[in-house]
């Protein structure tokens, strides 16, 4: 029972937390709320195994419905801290199931304490309709909304793809433990006992306190910002290590007559790719390990969704996989060069762009189908 008292007070104290750190964002908002969820959910079950839970009967019911919360505020965090949410006032429809809910139990709200104290002593007597059709939405709830918010991180990921040369900064980590923390509850929840539930509820917490003091950016995170024509893109980095988390949002975009979204012509799309080309080639943007599409647009003096279009439309790859391929190319010719025997593999690697041992491996594979050592045999 102590256990489950801990994990009340560690939930309500991470809520304090999040509510005194400055510059909150959405994300934290709806991070603390559904803390606060949680926490109240982990009161009433330790109330009911203390048997205390007839001490407050006008309480009795809610519990029933809070299950229902978690499913959206999952989405809801995912969706927001990835930047893919689409409108306050639909995101509002998510917690209409739980509304659903609490009205159908009205009637049940309505009742005296003793006859409330007694449907529950009885496991729900008189009312098993409406308890099987909350047990089929809870389930249904899960099960939709972790599916949902690991689609919203695949998107992300794409998303990533599109904007950045490197991928090993970008901390999505966080977000898919917090995804597939979730799942593990909601399988205990079909599959387990209430006890097995709240027992990983609070194993979850405790997850979230941990990660969120060593990660330091989900309770303490700064912001920097880039801007070229009218667009602001802020990166949300990681205080303490300095580690990118999560990525950039646009968060501000104002057309203008020289750059419009739709306005990029066939001939038009060619000269930008013509001097993307003679650009890369002349300039090698890409051994700037940290590259960025914003960057490189800014580089070549065009807007960033007429580059990636291009880059797409032309090469027909993402932004990663079109500056890595370059990285490798260049890779190729100087691995070629006597002198280069002077050096590691890594070595040259790093001066191609590539920051990291395993991202050049893993890459190169997925070009050449060879390691970088079974290449160098090849051309020897």
């Amino acid at each position: 029972m102590m256990f489950y008292f801990v994990g009340v007070i560690i939930t309500f104290f991470l809520a304090f937390i999040l509510l005194s750190k400055r510059n909150k964002s959405d994300a934290d908002r709806i991070l603390f709320f559904w803390l606060l969820t949680i926490g109240i959910h982990l009161s009433f079950y330790y109330l009911s195994i203390n048997g205390q839970q007839f001490n407050f009967p006008f309480l009795l019911g809610i519990d029933l419905s809070l299950p229902l919360i978690h499913g959206p505020f999952l989405y809801l965090y995912t969706a927001s801290v990835t930047n893919q949410i689409k409108g306050w006032n639909i995101s509002i429809l998510h917690f209409l199931p739980v509304l659903i809910s609490l009205i159908a139990l009205i009637p049940f709200f309505r009742l005296p304490n003793e006859d409330k104290i007694l449907v529950y002593k009885n496991e729900g007597l008189g009312h098993e309709t409406l308890m099987t059709v909350t047990t089929i939405a809870i389930i249904l709830s899960g099960i939709i909304y972790v599916i949902w918010s690991l689609v919203l991180l695949k998107n992300h990921r794409q998303n990533i793809l599109k904007q950045f040369s490197y991928s090993e900064k970008i901390n999505l980590y966080w977000l898919r433990y917090l995804i597939l923390g979730i799942g593990v509850i909601w399988f205990f929840v079909i599959f387990g006992t209430e006890e097995m539930t709240f027992l990983s509820v609070v194993l979850f917490v405790i997850f979230i306190g941990y990660f969120g003091i060593n990660q330091v950016g989900v309770f303490t995170q700064k912001k920097s910002f880039i801007v070229h024509d009218n667009i602001q893109v802020a990166i949300t980095t990681n205080s303490e290590d300095g580690n990118l988390e999560f990525e950039s949002e646009i968060i501000e975009e104002k057309k203008t007559q020289k750059y419009e979204k739709s306005g990029l012509t066939d001939e038009t799309a060619k000269d930008i790719h013509d001097v993307l080309s003679q650009k890369m080639e002349e300039e090698k943007f890409f051994v700037n390990p940290e590259l960025t599409l914003v960057e490189l647009a800014q580089f070549i003096d065009v807007h960033p969704n007429n580059l990636s279009q291009v880059i797409n439309t032309y090469e027909e790859k993402n932004f990663y996989d079109y500056i890595n391929s370059k990285r490798i190319e260049m890779f190729k010719e100087i691995v070629e060069s006597p002198e280069s025997k002077k050096y590691t593999i890594l070595s040259l690697a790093f001066d191609c762009g590539f920051n990291s041992k395993s991202s050049f491996n893993k890459y190169f594979k997925k070009e050449t189908n060879l390691t970088p050592s079974e290449y160098i045999k090849t051309i020897k």
